[in-house]
């Protein structure tokens, strides 16, 4: 050593702590503060060598943390408990102090030039968590009151790293939960599901620093697995969509039991045969999460570690995080496919509906001329004598001036909604059916809705098909006036008018208005001569509403927006 008393070792031990206290206070890296602290117990006791060993969470091992003076002579990598002079320090957990010329058989000869050797535990809440040694060659040879030293020293060392262990925990929760809330809002977004799992298999990665992480679904009536996502994609060596027997997967075993499941040591011989491992044999673990639904488990997040490693309960909640939110993306995916396919359908039925209403307007202009004819043809009297071969083509011209005429009558009669399809409802219901349908849309065209309910419960009478159709072209007529976003606001409520009680139902925008040029004929159609585009639509729905005698009307428009209103008799 270099002080020659005691009192003095005591005042620059002082010292020594009150620095490395200060490295826990100051430091956020571990391995630096590990240095520092191998720095003073050098320089405190004339060291040769130090070197810190902690001890793995996941293998249990003694691990070579940082070391001083060994040049390329390194100390061993890893120890096992009971292994070498720190294995057993750690295992008995017990301090060794061993002098050049001991004659003790568990630690044989010193290094050379080595004339005295301090082993001491690191403890934190009554557990072993590293051993730091100490060799010097000084003339001064270490007693029981140095080793003691060195153990005040390793306690103030266990404190300071602690805290930065701790400080280092705390920071990795908080970028986690970053990761985590900033996957949930991308999620929200990814409408396709193979994009969808790709951003989770990569955030997973990610957040746990793992070595591969694959999302895997389960084809329950095909009893097959099938590769959905892999991050980094070339270190799964299977191609994407693959597909397995399930009953032959190692992620099969969470479909059975519907928890998490940890397997060590991939490079066994019992994981040699699974098809969904990465064909590469490693050492490393493997933690199987199921994806739960209401139908039970549609799939498994796996996630590889580059070495054997035991997954901590913080990491499996991480993982059980990841699964719920991916459940949830998933099915809200699906949803919306089906909500897409709903609009397509009510898109069909559309145009159906405009081709009817088109043929039936087709059909009025016509009806009116051909009436005009058939009664002028019944005025001239062209009554040939029976041989003469004009008889023939007045019966003809006749006959085709009824077949038409009839012709007329069908189209008409068609074009009308049958009253059995008239039915009581709510029109609170048809109109949050109706922004259900839209809401994607709205959504994509950054188009805000907000929809103020009646007060009360409002029933009509009709065919909900066409009203929710009603509503459904002046919203999108609403959004193609708003290009650039906006809001559209839809409120109803009960008016009385003449003594009669009527649902009002109005549609508010923040587009540009209707052209001052257009604004007395956008109820006309496309035959009268109306504008190109919405004038069709606002025709079909000047038709709907006054076929359940309510009327339809804009109720103010200009650079702020255009505010349609219609009144529906309640019931």
């Amino acid at each position: 050593m270099q002080g020659k008393d005691d009192g003095d070792a005591d005042r620059r031990l002082i010292e020594s702590l009150y620095r490395i206290a200060g490295y826990g206070a100051r430091l956020e890296n571990p391995a630096e503060a590990s240095r520092k602290f191998l720095e003073e117990v050098r320089d405190f006791f004339d060291a040769a060598t130090v070197v810190l060993f902690l001890a793995s969470p996941d293998t249990g091992r003694l691990e070579r943390e940082a070391s001083l003076g060994f040049g390329e002579q390194l100390p061993r990598q890893d120890l096992l408990p009971g292994e070498g002079l720190a294995g057993w320090v750690a295992y008995q957990r017990k301090a060794l102090l061993v002098r050049a010329g001991s004659n003790d058989p568990r630690i044989g000869e010193l290094r050379e030039g080595i004339r005295a050797l301090m082993v001491v535990p690191m403890e934190r809440e009554g557990q072993v968590v590293g051993v730091v040694q100490v060799e010097t060659a000084a003339e001064h040879l270490p007693d029981e009151r140095d080793l003691d030293r060195l153990r005040m020293l390793g306690e103030e060392a266990t404190q300071a790293l602690d805290r930065i262990w701790r400080l280092a925990h705390l920071n990795r929760k908080a970028a986690q939960l970053e990761i985590i809330v900033g996957l949930g809002q991308t999620l929200v977004s990814k409408l396709e599901i193979g994009e969808l799992v790709g951003s989770v298999a990569h955030e997973t990665r990610r957040l746990l620093g793992c070595r591969l992480c694959t999302i895997q679904f389960f084809d329950e009536a095909a009893e097959e697995a099938r590769l959905m996502a892999a991050f980094p994609p070339e270190a799964a060596g299977r191609a994407m969509d693959s597909t397995w027997r399930l009953e032959e997967c190692l992620a099969a075993a969470v479909r059975r039991t519907r928890k998490p499941m940890e397997f060590f040591r991939l490079d066994s011989p019992e994981y040699l045969d699974f098809p969904d491992l990465p064909p590469e044999a490693t050492n490393g673990s493997l933690l199987s999460t199921p994806i739960t639904s209401e139908d039970g488990v549609i799939g498994a997040i796996n996630t590889f570690t580059a070495g054997p490693h035991r997954f901590a309960d913080d990491e499996r909640r991480l993982v059980q995080a990841l699964a719920g939110l991916t459940s949830v993306a998933v099915q809200n995916a699906r949803l919306y496919a089906r909500v897409f396919q709903s609009e397509d359908s009510l898109r069909r039925n559309e145009k159906l509906t405009t081709l009817g209403l088109l043929a039936a307007e087709i059909a009025h202009e016509i009806r009116n001329p051909l009436t005009v004819l058939k009664l002028l043809f019944g005025s001239l009297g062209l009554d040939f004598a029976s041989d003469d071969p004009r008889s023939t083509d007045a019966a003809i011209i006749r006959e085709k001036l009824n077949q038409l005429e009839g012709i007329v009558g069908k189209v008409l009669s068609f074009a009308k909604a049958p009253e059995s399809l008239h039915s009581r409802w709510s029109i609170d219901e048809i109109i949050r059916d109706t922004c259900l349908l839209v809401r994607l849309k709205l959504h994509q065209s950054q188009i805000h809705l907000h929809y103020l309910p009646p007060e009360s419960p409002l029933t009509i009478e009709g065919n909900k098909g066409q009203i929710q159709q009603v509503m459904l072209n002046l919203i999108l007529n609403a959004t193609e006036a708003m290009p650039g976003g906006g809001a559209i606001t839809i409120s109803c409520r009960e008016r009385a008018e003449a003594g009669h009680r009527f649902s009002c139902i109005e549609v508010d925008d923040t587009g540009k208005g209707i052209p001052e040029a257009i604004r007395g004929r956008i109820f006309e159609s496309l035959l009268t001569g109306g504008p190109e585009g919405g004038g069709l639509g606002l025709s079909i729905v000047k038709r709907i509403v006054e076929s359940h005698r309510g009327r339809v009307e804009v109720k103010r428009t200009g650079p702020a927006g255009t505010t349609m209103e219609i009144l529906l008799p309640a019931v």
